[in-house]
């Protein structure tokens, strides 16, 4: 071999242990994190969360009471389209002699943001709130296993929500089963007033002027028993009435959809919406416990 030859070589010997010394203290490039497969819509934006309508088609099962047992039926709202998925579903009680119309403004606002919606009457108008909660959770059951559209839900990612006695049994729901990923009860009634065991994430929605189920003796307490290590937010509604859940209600809505988002889909595009605390002319009071886990 010509000394020419040996010359080049040591010379690419010497480079290459140089490269490999060099990249010895190294790690390997991290692997880019997949993407949240729970994700369902574009990315928010205020107006995307105040709209009155998100960018999925849905459409409407009626379900009988008849159908059904262990609650009253009601309406299912649905996204249309499952190319991207499946969905996250929640189920909603309404209050003490309401039925399922006193909640039915959430049903296609929440569908459209990529959520199977259930909004229930239940077994009784006046029944109490830990039977609204039991009500509720065999809603979903019904919805995840023998309802029309159960191939379109994720049955491990699912939330309760409810108004004034509905809003205590979603808080009765997620102490009974506490694999509920998002709990959100509005203007919410019941006669305990310690919720220490429950272990979803809950963002309590109180109502400034409610007479019906005063806040101080009914939201915030409830708010304040909830563990201080729970993923939670509590929202007063400046100058509002306890039926203000009960009609079309931007504030609501908005943060409604943040939690859900957030918690059920995990979906940390949401975040911003929630943490830092929200501010408004609609917003009396925000409490949380930012930065979410």
């Amino acid at each position: 071999m010509s000394s020419q030859v040996t010359r080049a070589l040591r010379a690419a010997l010497v480079g290459t242990l140089a490269l490999a010394t060099a990249f010895a203290g190294t790690t390997a490039p991290a692997v880019a994190a997949a993407a949240n497969p729970y994700e369902r819509g574009p990315a928010p934006t205020v107006s995307s969360i105040e709209a009155s309508r998100g960018s999925f088609a849905t459409a409407t099962v009626t379900v009988a009471r008849s159908a059904v047992s262990g609650f009253g039926g009601g309406t299912i709202y649905y996204p249309t389209s499952t190319a991207v998925g499946t969905f996250g579903a929640v189920a909603i009680s309404p209050g003490f002699t309401a039925s399922q119309s006193a909640v039915a403004w959430l049903g296609p606002r929440l569908a459209s943001q990529g959520f199977v919606v259930f909004t229930i009457d239940t077994s009784s108008t006046l029944d109490s709130p830990d039977s609204r909660g039991t009500q509720l959770l065999a809603a979903l059951d019904y919805l995840t296993g023998s309802s029309s559209v159960r191939t379109r839900i994720d049955a491990t990612r699912l939330g309760v929500m409810g108004h004034s006695m509905g809003g205590g049994g979603s808080l009765a729901a997620t102490r009974t089963r506490p694999a509920l990923q998002a709990s959100i009860p509005m203007t919410p009634y019941h006669t305990t007033k310690s919720w220490t065991t429950v272990k979803t994430p809950t963002l309590i929605i109180g109502a400034e002027s409610d007479s019906v189920a005063p806040v101080a003796s009914h939201a915030e307490p409830f708010y304040t028993s909830l563990p201080s290590t729970l993923d939670k937010a509590y929202l007063e509604l400046n100058n509002a009435s306890h039926s203000a859940p009960t009609s079309t209600n931007v504030t609501v809505a908005k943060y409604s959809i943040s939690w859900l988002k957030r918690f059920i889909d995990n979906d940390t595009r949401y975040e911003q919406f929630l943490c830092p605390a929200p501010s408004g002319s609609a917003i009396q009071e925000w409490r949380d416990t930012c930065p979410h886990s």
